[in-house]
């Protein structure tokens, strides 16, 4: 049975495309005969991280005049408000449209990030458009690309030696094409990542032979397939040897992240790891800016300082209440209060990073983190009578470790991950010290704190005071 509903859904999808009785969801009367075209799914633990990420692209389009229209391949489950964003916020046009079966899903080596990537097959339907230019959302323009719109009926660029990559290509929409890419996805074409990095790939075999793609000065439209300079799609990690960009073919023109989705630009951790983080969000601070985001940040910072302040006024309170003598096994109460105050700590250093919203600015992110942690840690350093200095020598690590790796003036990338390795090398005796002195501490706290007042208790007449504990 579950065959034959996913043979009646590829049917219905090929009768659909081949009559045009339903056509997609589409463009309203168009300003320009060409397109840039991005695409927004949900059903992913990222997907708020990608809308924002689709809007700064978007805006950032419009930040350089291009000559063309932009549209959103929004699925049907996409939030309303974040179309209505789209359309009237970011003046792109946004065609709708059902998630594409994805028949690679059950592979050994399937991503399950990507099992909706197949939505960008769509983009052959816009043809309302006679060239469009097909987005990942992690692309960041550095100037207009519009002489992209003279190229053929594929272009894409080769920053792998052999595979093309899919983050940016030029294409002829047709509903022909798309229905052939369709009866393929039934028909079980051959897709090594499961993605549409790996079907698109391998419907345009050709690619690597064919000619380097050189906009005529004419502005006429070429025809054919051709291989895009890699200008047109910078690799991230080529910045990252030598601080700089070196890309002699083509212009130097738009940058893409394609590597590890925890490192997206987007995440305020991403910068000082990788300093390019710190242009998408120069970029996004222009276009879209942070104001979804400040209303939590300025709520977790008042939270922090107050936690600061009730720390440091009850103490007293804080420690007698940890301390109160046990009568029954003592060593083991000891034993499991060391564990709890070295799991508090470890929580204070953690419990920050994963309550900050993830897309804000990195000097933003990293601030409130410093604060987040060093609050935290207070608790536990007032709790247990801990020593400040021991507890708080990871942070200043992290502060260190932020200021080594955010020094501009690095020669070269080598270098700067030598530094980096040198420093983390010099710290570590520094971080193991400040473990066992915090270890010491807690010890002799418990000691002092379990049985000092307790016999004190025991040779001191009943008071107000000692009733309290």
């Amino acid at each position: 049975m579950g065959c034959n509903a996913a043979f009646l859904r590829w049917s219905t999808m090929i009768f659909v495309l081949g009559l045009g009785l339903c056509r997609l969801p589409s463009t309203k009367a168009t300003s320009f005969r060409n397109a840039y075209a991005t695409m927004m799914y949900v059903g992913t633990p990222r997907d708020y991280e990608f809308y924002v990420a689709v809007r700064v692209l978007l805006k950032s389009l419009s930040k350089l005049n291009v000559q063309a229209d932009l549209v959103v391949i929004a699925s049907v489950d996409v939030p309303l408000r974040w179309i209505r964003a789209f359309e009237e916020e970011d003046g792109a046009k946004v065609v709708r449209v059902e998630n594409m079966e994805n028949p690679y899903k059950h592979q050994d080596n399937f991503d399950k990030r990507f099992k909706l990537s197949l939505n960008k097959l769509y983009a052959w339907s816009l043809v309302d458009y006679d060239r469009v230019v097909m987005l990942d959302a992690d692309n960041l323009f550095l100037q207009n690309t519009d002489e992209l719109f003279q190229c053929g009926q594929f272009c894409a660029v080769f920053i792998n030696p052999c595979v093309f990559h899919t983050g940016l290509f030029v294409l002829q929409p047709s509903t022909v094409v798309l229905k052939d890419m369709v009866h393929e996805l039934q028909n079980g074409r051959e897709n090594p990542d499961g993605a549409d990095q790996g079907f698109i790939a391998s419907y345009f075999p050709e690619l690597l032979d064919k000619p380097m793609f050189h906009p005529p000065p004419n502005g006429t439209k070429l025809r054919g397939t051709y291989r895009l300079p890699l200008g047109y799609q910078m690799d991230a990690s080529y910045y990252y040897l030598k601080l700089r960009w070196s890309v002699p073919c083509g212009p130097n023109s738009v940058i893409t992240f394609p590597g590890a989705p925890w490192l997206k630009p987007w995440y305020w951790w991403s910068w000082p790891v990788l300093p390019l983080g710190l242009q998408w969000h120069e970029q996004r601070r222009q276009t879209l800016g942070y104001g979804a985001e400040m209303a939590v940040i300025l709520i977790q910072s008042a939270i922090y300082l107050g936690v600061i302040a009730m720390t440091r006024l009850a103490r007293p309170s804080f420690s007698k209440l940890c301390y109160r003598r046990s009568d029954k096994s003592i060593n083991l109460v000891h034993n499991g209060l060391k564990i709890v105050a070295l799991w508090c700590i470890l929580a204070a250093y953690v419990t920050p990073f994963f309550i900050i919203p993830h897309t804000v600015h990195p000097l933003l992110g990293w601030f409130l983190y410093l604060l987040g942690a060093f609050a935290l840690c207070s608790i536990a350093i007032n709790v247990f009578l801990l020593p400040t200095l021991p507890v708080l020598v990871p942070w200043f690590g992290i502060v260190g470790t932020l200021m080594v790796m955010a020094f501009p003036w690095y020669p070269d990338g080598v270098v700067r991950a030598l530094i980096v390795f040198v420093y983390a090398f010099c710290s570590a005796p520094f971080l193991w010290a400040s473990m066992v002195r915090t270890v010491a501490s807690l010890q002799s706290s418990l000691e002092r704190e379990a049985f000092l007042p307790a016999r004190l208790v025991e040779s001191s007449p009943n008071s107000w005071f000692n009733k309290l504990y």
